[in-house]
């Protein structure tokens, strides 16, 4: 089986802010077949530091209700000292969620060069912060 590229990806919000605009739009990516979830961890920080991880099977039936038509698979690939080193990185007082997605819209590229004898010589994703000051210091240059 071939699989797509997989990101690891971290995010963390206040806790009093969370309105629910990040799952339809995620659900729409796989429901599209864009990405496909392949785990998902969350954390919350309380306000005196210490920090509670949830993981999906561990999930409240009402939240987890939220997260199920995400059809997460859960691979137990984000690891504690992961989830550790997000949540030493979060603020108090925050909520974050680790999500493991393959990029499914990958798969049949990728599957196109291996056919083609092609390999991979490198990859990498370009943080959009970079992105964004690249793109700045070009058109001060101009």
């Amino acid at each position: 089986m071939t699989y797509g590229p997989i990101d690891f990806l971290a995010l963390d919000f206040k806790t009093d802010q969370l309105k629910g605009e990040i799952i339809p739009e995620l659900l729409e990516l796989v429901k599209n077949k864009i990405v496909r979830v392949i785990d998902l961890v969350l954390i919350q920080k309380y306000e005196d530091g210490h920090h509670q991880v949830m993981e999906m099977q561990q999930l409240a039936p009402d939240l987890l209700a939220l997260f199920d038509p995400l059809e997460v698979e859960i691979s137990g690939i984000i690891q504690v000292e992961d989830i550790d080193n997000i949540a030493e990185a979060m603020e108090n007082g925050t909520n974050a969620a680790i999500l493991l997605f393959e990029n499914l819209w990958a798969v049949k590229f990728k599957d196109a060069v291996l056919r083609a004898n092609g390999r991979m010589l490198a990859q990498e994703r370009i943080p959009h912060q970079v992105v964004e000051e690249t793109l700045e210091a070009f058109a001060k240059e101009e």
